[in-house]
């Protein structure tokens, strides 16, 4: 299997109580399942439909599944906020508003023997009118889904999506749902409470 390019990148170890415990890097994070500090972004249209991207095939776990709008880590030193909205340029080549939502916490084996230990800061926000053109090296497509039609679609083929969006989609639906609300109805984001 070939490293990602990004392999070396430090990733913020914490503790359960999200306290930063130190730094690794990027693969022996995943290979060893350390719990670290993460970020996904969720953004919808007017209508209430999700951004969703399909993961390149070179990406080192997870690769051609679809998944929510963005997810990363922020870099030691750097908000999870700024690291947001520096993912979402880097990975779909646009830029968006972005409103915390709330936190999240799974934990998960995946292919290629990576284990995701996260932390998660979720994000919200508007996705942009026009065509969206995502870096080749990280998503091959985008679409729009509502909600509701996710859901059937993941029942239908749950192999075809990442595991983290199938447990967003499972756990924090409701949450999910205010949030696409909230931008189908252009209304001020607010904290989610679970």
């Amino acid at each position: 299997m070939l490293m990602p390019a990004d392999a070396r990148e430090a990733l913020i170890l914490i503790d359960e109580r999200n306290r930063r415990v130190g730094t690794a890097e990027k693969y022996p994070v995943h290979r060893q399942g350390l719990l670290h500090r993460a970020f996904s972004i969720f953004l919808f249209d007017g209508e209430g439909r999700m951004l969703l991207q399909r993961r390149a095939a070179g990406k080192y776990h997870s690769a051609g599944l679809w998944a929510n709008t963005c997810c990363g880590h922020p870099r030691p030193g750097e908000t999870t906020h700024r690291a947001a909205a520096r993912r979402l340029v880097e990975e779909l080549n646009i830029a968006a508003d972005l409103s915390f939502a709330f936190h999240a916490r799974y934990q998960a084996k995946l292919d290629r023997g990576m284990i995701e230990n996260e932390f998660v800061y979720i994000f919200g926000g508007r996705a942009p009118n026009g065509k969206i053109t995502p870096d080749p090296a990280e998503a091959d497509r985008v679409a729009l889904r509502p909600l509701d039609e996710l859901a059937r679609e993941i029942a239908a083929a749950p192999r075809a999506y990442a595991y983290w969006l199938r447990h967003y989609m499972a756990h924090h639906r409701p949450a999910l749902d205010r949030l696409a609300r909230q931008v189908a109805s252009g209304g001020a984001f607010a904290r989610v409470t679970l």
